[in-house]
């Protein structure tokens, strides 16, 4: 299967929505799903972090994911965001079918 769910965290609601609107207007995806007040814990430059974020989870094609990252990167606030692509082993064909037209670019 060629498709992907990529996730990425972002500071905030209004940043969420616009790469996600970005993402699904652009066809670069075929949904993006947001998940509020995740709590992250991390380190960052020797310092223990601890920060309220969204959750993006965007189904895509896997050979968008480097259109993906260039827009993320070119929207998004942090230094180094996280973009994390993970293969779908398996789905429903009529979910497949679906992401497969709402991705298709001219």
């Amino acid at each position: 299967m060629d498709i992907v769910v990529i996730y990425c965290t972002v500071p905030n609601k209004a940043q969420a929505e616009k790469i996600a609107k970005s993402l699904v207007k652009h066809k670069l995806a075929a949904c993006v799903s947001m998940i509020d007040n995740v709590i992250s814990h991390f380190s960052w430059e020797g310092e223990m972090c601890k920060e309220k974020e969204v959750l993006l989870i965007i189904k895509t094609r896997r050979d968008y994911y480097s259109k993906i990252k260039v827009l993320i990167e070119k929207l998004h606030d942090y230094n180094v965001p996280e973009i994390i692509s993970l293969p779908i082993i398996d789905c429903s064909e009529e979910y497949l079918k679906w992401l497969l037209n709402e991705t298709e670019q001219s």
